[in-house]
């Protein structure tokens, strides 16, 4: 690893020094430095994963308050998050080798501020355009975008046989933020945390019962958190000494195996993000014609929770374990979930429903799993700085999962009527991913074992 930043003078956020990998450093200064930087940043990226996930957790509730929009028109909000993740990581995959993590990470934050307050605004009128939600829809996916330099930085700071455990904590606890906004909604909503500014309550309408809500704290709640993630990174997160430029960068793409960990994330990952942000809608198209129907915020919080809760215990074990073994694990298992999950898509009553949740949970179980292999896998395959490129871009591509997830499930059920189509061509994904896996990575005398 690059120990200084050249041409560069000793400043407040350059460190003039960094070698996690030298043991007497890490022992007299690194740790401590890393782990503090760890759980600040944790902390902005859990806020940047509940802002990008908060339009999931709005949308099933906007026709219930006076909007009419279609249910293509709904799953396309969810999905263009999604979108915006996947453009906005491809660019943010770049920036801490070449601005520092202090600056990188404390603008991002910030820029949250935009969707959250515009979110707050929008749903207050009811006459809001649908083109209006699908630009801010489109602005809560910087959200996602974060991600792509929170994860890159994290991994220069620790040493590379700590990287699964960093990695694994950061990227579980900030999947948090998936389920916190869900869990998180139905509560802030039914309280008027903000009556010093101007705007009312609307009349939520469901199940032929009415109540009075304030949809727009969905969004508000997050502005004191986002400007106290933002202070606490500025003054506590220095910028690691190496630098790169776009063409060392663009390096990775010339190695296959870039291009494999891209496919396998993107099962883990683009899995349960994209199931993250769909699970409401589909609790809600599926079940929400019965009579008593569940309410889908109720439910569609324990999936994210379980996959990170999951993401974090497993980055722990994929340090001793190695990474491989426990992709294949994840793949198989979500694979079978996924076969199962399709038996209760087309219910005949509200006895499914239970299953149609225990086997959803099972798939983001998986995924959790996979999720904290692979980040053990990838330091392991490139050396750094190719392992942080190659962090940003997998996490940048799988990113587009709610996009993807979102666009397929309404095209699908629009082409066939169920959305059963669609988990079949999942569990062929995942099969796919785990002969790729076991072939390069997982087999006796694999390429580059992890």
């Amino acid at each position: 690893m690059t120990t200084s930043k050249p041409g560069a003078p000793r400043s407040s956020t350059w460190l003039p020094r960094w070698e996690p990998n030298d043991p007497a450093f890490w022992e007299s200064e690194g740790k401590g430095r890393a782990w503090r930087t760890l759980w600040v940043t944790t902390f902005s990226l859990t806020l940047a994963f509940a802002v990008w996930f908060m339009v999931s957790a709005i949308v099933v509730r906007l026709n219930d308050i006076g909007f009419s929009f279609s249910g293509q028109q709904l799953f396309w909000l969810t999905a263009m998050p999604g979108l915006a993740a996947g453009i906005t990581r491809l660019v943010h995959m770049f920036l801490v080798p070449m601005y520092g993590s202090r600056h990188t990470l404390t603008l991002g934050t910030l820029s949250l501020l935009i969707p959250a307050v515009g979110w707050g605004i929008a749903v207050q009128n009811p006459e809001t355009s649908f083109t209006t939600f699908m630009v801010l829809a489109f602005l809560a996916g910087l959200g996602g975008g974060n991600f792509s330099s929170f994860m890159p930085s994290t991994s220069l700071f620790f040493p590379k046989k700590m990287q699964g455990t960093a990695l694994g904590i950061q990227a579980g606890i900030g999947n948090f933020g998936v389920s916190l906004v869900q869990f998180l909604t139905p509560w802030v909503v039914g309280v008027n945390l903000f009556w010093f500014i101007p705007g009312g309550e609307q009349v939520w309408r469901w199940a032929g019962k009415t109540s009075n809500i304030w949809l727009q704290n969905a969004a508000w709640v997050y502005i004191p958190w986002l400007l106290l993630g933002a202070a606490l990174t500025w003054l506590f997160v220095r910028s690691v000494p190496i630098k790169a430029n776009f063409r060392e960068q663009f390096a990775i793409f010339g190695d296959k195996h870039t291009w494999i960990m891209t496919s396998i994330y993107m099962m883990t990952f683009g899995a349960f993000s994209g199931l993250a942000a769909a699970f409401p809608l589909l609790i809600k198209n599926l079940y929400g014609g019965f009579e008593n129907a569940p309410l889908p915020l109720k439910f569609a919080f324990l999936g994210p929770l379980i996959g990170s809760t999951v993401r974090v215990l497993f980055g722990l074990i994929a340090d001793r374990t190695g990474g491989a073994i426990l992709t294949s694990v994840s793949a198989v298992g979500m694979a079978v979930s996924a076969l199962l999950v399709a038996n209760y898509v087309t219910p005949t009553s509200l006895d499914q429903f239970p299953y149609f949740v225990a086997t959803m949970l099972g798939i983001f179980f998986f995924s959790g799993i996979g999720n904290a292999s692979t980040f053990r896998q990838m330091p392991i395959i490139f050396n750094p700085p190719q392992s942080a490129g190659v962090i940003g871009w997998t996490a940048a591509i799988a990113a587009f999962g709610p996009f993807i997830v979102s666009m397929l499930i309404s095209t699908v059920t629009v082409a066939t009527g169920n959305v059963k189509p669609f988990f079949y061509g999942l569990a062929a994904f995942c099969l796919f991913n785990l002969a790729l896996n076991w072939y390069f990575y997982g087999r006796r005398g694999a390429e580059k074992p992890s």
